[in-house]
């Protein structure tokens, strides 16, 4: 069996931390709490768990306080966490059953991280990030904002996920505006953006509102073609989000016909340009960008996912496409199609009336 750092870093998160802590308890052979800088109770529910507790000054750099926490690590892998990250039973099973079979010549595990979950407990946002590294290979996190792990050698793609609670976080203002104000201060300074650094600097704008100037940025991102396929096509798809904010329905449909330069279409974009289509009543059009969201295979996709634009969704909006242009076979069928993965929907328990009526009615026929 190996064994396994648990690396955090955490600033007055005692509404979070311990449903957190409880939740890793007795996978990692030892749990390294780096704080930078609370003013709360953070540290007393940390040393319920852990007497590894440092503290870093903060120096508006997320990598520099990582790296400090991995610095302290003694074990054989490392898995870093987020003070509002959670361990689900389920997925505490595969991560142990992982530590007991986990072979040496394994760099690098990747895990989804899953940002929510719909009404029935289905994952609706995921994504891979490289959650446990090999120590002794001294892997290195860059960025001072929305950092990352560079890792090489033999990854493992794991079917594990972790839940990252970020609703659950208590915001204040401050905290709100903390990775806009470090992106600011770098620009004041006069730092040369990175391709990356440009990308979610677009998006903190983005998040805040300020989509004219989220807009600008997300153009120079794309115009310098330097950037991840995978931050390309998010690029594109939240250029078309500003554009939608802004009224600019052309160029929101530009937008998202721009991603596919990069790539096969992502089940979202297509999902979107079905749904421009069908708001014009457009409805063969619309079916063709819904069937293609059904068709490509997204499964070994390394980016962003909204699970939802590749099963249920496609098919409800088909459903209503094929009814409107008088093929009730076809809608019936796509309707069919949704209703296994979202029995209790209320749009799909509608249709499931709405058809069962036209059978009613044509059987008294």
């Amino acid at each position: 069996m190996r064994s396994f750092s648990i690396c955090m870093i955490v600033k007055n998160e005692a509404d979070i931390l311990e449903e957190t802590l409880e939740s890793v308890k007795g996978v990692g052979d030892e749990i390294i709490i780096v704080d930078t800088g609370s003013t709360d109770n953070t540290k007393d529910i940390a040393k319920k768990y852990t007497d590894l507790i440092f503290d870093f000054k903060w120096i508006d750099d997320f990598a520099a306080a990582r790296n400090a926490s991995y610095s302290y690590a003694t074990k054989d892998y490392i898995l870093f966490m987020d003070a509002d990250d959670f361990l689900p039973d389920e997925e505490r099973a595969k991560l142990l059953q992982l530590k007991k079979n986990l072979d040496m010549s394994v760099d690098a595990v990747s895990m989804f991280t899953v940002t929510g979950v719909d009404e029935f407990g289905n994952p609706i946002f995921k994504f891979r990030r490289h959650r446990l590294v090999k120590r002794s290979n001294h892997f290195k996190w860059h960025g001072s904002v929305h950092e990352y792990l560079e890792v090489g050698g033999n990854i493992f793609h794991s079917d594990i996920y972790i839940l990252h609670r970020k609703q659950k976080k208590k915001i204040d203002k401050e905290r709100r505006r903390r990775n806009l104000n470090i992106y600011e201060k770098k620009l004041k300074r006069g730092d040369v953006f990175s391709p990356r650094d440009l990308f979610y600097y677009a998006n903190e704008l983005k998040d805040h509102g300020k989509f004219q100037k989220a807009v600008e940025q997300y153009t120079k991102f794309l115009n310098s073609r330097e950037g991840w396929v995978e931050d390309n096509i998010r690029a594109c798809i939240y250029l078309a989000d500003c554009h939608r904010s802004l009224g600019n329905h052309l160029e929101e449909m530009e937008a998202l016909a721009k991603s596919i330069v990069f790539d096969i279409p992502r089940p979202e974009v297509s999902c979107r340009l079905g749904d421009m289509y069908k708001e014009k009543n457009m409805f063969d059009k619309a079916i063709i960008w819904y069937r293609l969201a059904i068709e490509i295979d997204v499964s070994d996709l390394l980016g962003f996912q909204y699970e939802q634009y590749s099963t249920w969704y496609p098919h409800l909006q088909i459903c209503v496409c094929y009814w409107h242009i008088g093929n009730k076979e076809l809608s019936f069928y796509h309707h069919q199609k949704a209703k296994e993965y979202r029995p209790d929907d209320k749009r799909i328990q509608y249709n499931e009336q709405f058809f069962k009526k036209i059978e009613e009615n044509n059987a008294e026929g």
